[in-house]
């Protein structure tokens, strides 16, 4: 299989490495030359427990160098995931699959705007990475892995690729509900995101105050509410299984707060503001949903201006 990540940060790279060590031939693509020239001139340094290995997968800027592939990963930010699709179309096979583990809500219907919907496979990976600099990332987390057709439709595209995953190290298996899927993960970053980018604290530093707790608490209610509204079947232990998450990970800053701290512009848009967005078309209250986004939105219009 000829496998195209778009998107080589963390995470993209981090499946790029360990894909590449399984004996598949992969393609990074990413917009940053210095991390594509590291790679391609001293390869990919993946930092795990304090030891280190180098693999030397395939690293582009120009789409046009990969030629068509099996199977197109997006792992880029959700607000760049528009022009990822296009190039997702260019790229992959009329037999091929497009699979997106991104973060939030609507990844999947962009990617279904412009290839085929029956080609688009979504997902959620518990598998954790940092990027430490050009061509360097430590691998900080292992988890399961779940993916499903995002159409009702046959799933053994889903099936292979959750193979090629599996063989690589990366666990894969393959749900039949790949929307609530979705929804749970999204529970998740709604409970902590926010919270953590706001206020610059660390994920486990939600759980020190009641304040804190019941704020988590309360965004993942209206969360689950709006998800209830639109017929996905929710779990009971929702908040419980949040608050694990952060317990879990609680020396690490979100993927949020890490942009923040960076002046980057955030995911807030597919977090807490679909779940804002998803509210006023069903008619669910969502303030808390709603307070946070406007002000990690306002937070962001004032980079570089304090």
């Amino acid at each position: 299989m000829k496998i195209a990540v778009i998107g080589a940060g963390a995470m993209g790279s981090l499946f790029g490495g360990l894909l590449t060590e399984s004996g598949v031939e992969v393609w990074l693509l990413d917009i940053w030359e210095a991390h594509v020239n590291t790679l391609n001139q001293s390869g990919l340094t993946i930092e795990r427990e304090g030891i280190t290995r180098v693999v030397r997968p395939n690293a582009v800027t120009n789409p046009q160098s990969i030629g068509k592939v099996d199977l197109v990963i997006v792992f880029v930010k959700s607000t760049h995931t528009a022009a990822a699709a296009k190039t997702a179309a260019e790229l992959v096979r009329s037999d091929g699959s497009v699979l997106t583990l991104q973060n939030g809500m609507g990844n999947a219907d962009i990617l279904s705007q412009a290839v085929a919907p029956g080609k688009v496979l979504a997902g959620t990976t518990s598998h954790g990475a940092t990027l430490l600099g050009p061509g360097q990332i430590r691998h900080a987390g292992i988890g399961p892995t779940r993916i499903g057709p995002w159409a009702a439709g046959d799933p053994a595209p889903a099936q292979k690729v959750a193979r090629v995953l599996t063989d690589a190290g990366i666990e894969t298996k393959v749900t039949d509900d790949v929307h609530a899927l979705i929804w749970h993960k999204l529970f998740i970053n709604v409970g902590i995101n926010a919270i953590t980018a706001l206020t610059g604290i660390h994920n486990g530093q939600i759980l020190d105050l009641a304040a804190t707790r019941d704020l988590s608490q309360k965004a993942v209610e209206e969360a689950m509410s709006v998800a209830r509204a639109k017929g996905i079947n929710v779990e009971k232990d929702v908040v419980d299984h949040v608050f694990q998450i952060a317990e879990a990970t609680a020396a690490n800053r979100s993927s949020m707060g890490q942009d923040v701290d960076n002046r980057r512009l955030t995911e807030i848009n597919a977090i807490n503001g679909a779940v804002v967005r998803e509210a006023r078309q069903l008619g669910v209250a969502t303030p808390i949903n709603a307070t946070l986004a406007a002000l990690v939105e306002t937070l962001e219009s004032h980079y570089g201006k304090d």
